[in-house]
């Protein structure tokens, strides 16, 4: 199961806190599939890899700090333990563009992280895409709330692509 962090609607779509919903649209894309509305307060695709991986990407319907419920709720109707989910979401502690991998830890602050990790434990697999720290004494909360910068959203489409690839990578044997 992959989940991409986010909140709903078209207001935050583009905003940096949605990278992970952004990596999930990049990945339904490439694999032909469509996000359904679940009852669990979810949009979810079932697809297929090439190598016959069998994928649920998720993305909550409901705001970044209450992912939890919604995710824990599809988890459990798909009956996939919680080291079997990706998740992916945007770092503060990472520099823009810098895409990595990680197992299990703490939320760092994360809202999201923090209510996932509450409802669905901590031992899940992560892909977390660099934001960067906001600028001078700007707040956390409005950084991230913003879209990418001019700069940024022209290296965005490529960066999607990169992060996508890691979560595909995340699904081989032995992968960190």
């Amino acid at each position: 199961m992959i989940v991409g962090l986010g909140n709903p609607g078209p207001d935050y779509k583009t905003n940096r806190h949605n990278v992970g919903q952004q990596v999930l649209d990049v990945m339904a894309l490439r694999l032909g599939v469509t996000f359904k509305t679940h009852k669990s307060l979810a949009l979810v695709a079932k697809a297929k890899t090439t190598d016959g991986h069998s994928l649920l990407l998720v993305k909550s319907t409901g705001f970044m700090n209450l992912s939890g419920g919604p995710v824990a709720a599809v988890a459990k109707f798909y009956s996939i333990a919680t080291d079997r989910i990706i998740v992916v979401h945007d770092e503060l502690d990472i520099e823009f563009g810098d895409i990595r991998k990680k197992f299990d830890g703490g939320h760092a602050g994360h809202n999201g992280l923090r209510d996932l990790s509450a409802k669905c434990g901590a031992g899940y697999h992560r892909v977390r895409f660099g934001i960067g720290r906001p600028p001078g004494s700007m707040p956390v909360a409005s950084f991230v709330l913003q879209d990418f910068s001019t700069v940024q959203k022209k290296e965005l489409p490529v960066l999607l692509e990169i992060a996508a690839d890691r979560v595909l990578e995340s699904l081989q044997p032995n992968s960190k």
